[in-house]
């Protein structure tokens, strides 16, 4: 067999399932959803597809390597003048340099339309936290029934019995909701719907006083839609604290544009909220 066409075709369809990867790892829900809703994707989870990229990624480079190495001096040609003489910086090789420069500087400063990529990924993600649903705090599912009771003001007597009630098996209050989920072949956020008090009547719009995990991601549109407020109202009184701000942006980017904090921005709408 020749070793040069096998690294060659190695490059080529590793290339294509680093392609494949980077795709599913640009539009899965963020891991603190992915793991509490137990996402999967044709059979593999979260971090399946992310074992799978950087295992993937580490066999195109060795394969792009070799690739670079068995066709070295068609490289080394395309750094020579018209008349065959070596020259690093020829007019191809500084374009090559000034593409990567300018993505890599529009990268940092997030400038269009390079941060285009970026607020699509992040718009993506939150449409998928929205449709698996946010877990009480970030990685709640590591948490054992003790502290995950502690941190969510449930009693733990209480949320036990409840478990034992819908046949939901578990061994003690040292067990974390995933082990729990695993056991009983459900997802963590399906255990804790199991414990959680029965609500009643109409749900609670009242902000927590903490925002919940990824709230910074999120929008003011969908953050007014949650707890019942007034888009206008909200953006108004924010306007009136000297904050700028849209319905489409989300918390974070509002911060960022106003060089503040994105808990002060969610206190602030908090205090809005608290006045209607």
């Amino acid at each position: 067999m020749n070793i040069r066409k096998i690294t060659s075709l190695t490059a080529l369809v590793s290339f294509l399932v680093l392609l494949l990867n980077s795709v599913i790892l640009y539009i899965v829900p963020p891991g603190r959803v992915a793991y509490w809703s137990d996402w999967h994707l044709w059979g593999l989870t979260k971090t399946d597809w992310g074992n799978q990229h950087l295992v993937i990624g580490v066999l195109f480079l060795i394969s792009i390597s070799m690739h670079i190495y068995y066709n070295w001096k068609p490289m080394v040609s395309y750094l020579k003048n018209k008349a065959r003489q070596m020259k690093v910086f020829t007019g191809e090789f500084n374009a090559a340099c000034m593409i990567t420069l300018v993505f890599t500087i529009g990268a940092y400063f997030m400038i269009p339309p390079f941060s285009w990529v970026v607020d699509l990924s992040e718009t993506i993600k939150n449409n998928g936290a929205v449709k698996y649903g946010e877990p009480p705090y970030g990685h709640a599912e590591l948490s054992p029934l003790k502290g995950f009771a502690k941190r969510t003001g449930l009693n733990l007597s209480e949320m036990m019995q409840r478990l034992e009630n819908t046949g939901i098996r578990f061994d003690n209050e040292n067990q974390t909701l995933r082990d729990i989920a695993v056991l009983n072949g459900i997802t963590p956020q399906a255990v804790y719907a199991a414990m959680k008090p029965v609500e009643s009547g109409v749900a609670d719009k009242t902000m927590p006083d903490k925002p919940p995990a990824g709230t910074g991601k999120r929008s003011i549109k969908d953050i007014s839609k949650e707890y019942g407020l007034d888009l206008k109202v909200v953006i108004k009184g924010l306007a009136e604290k000297r904050i700028q701000a849209t319905a489409d942006l989300n918390l974070r980017a509002i911060a960022e544009q106003n060089k503040t904090d994105p808990h002060e921005i969610y206190d602030l709408i908090k205090q809005i909220a608290e006045k209607k």
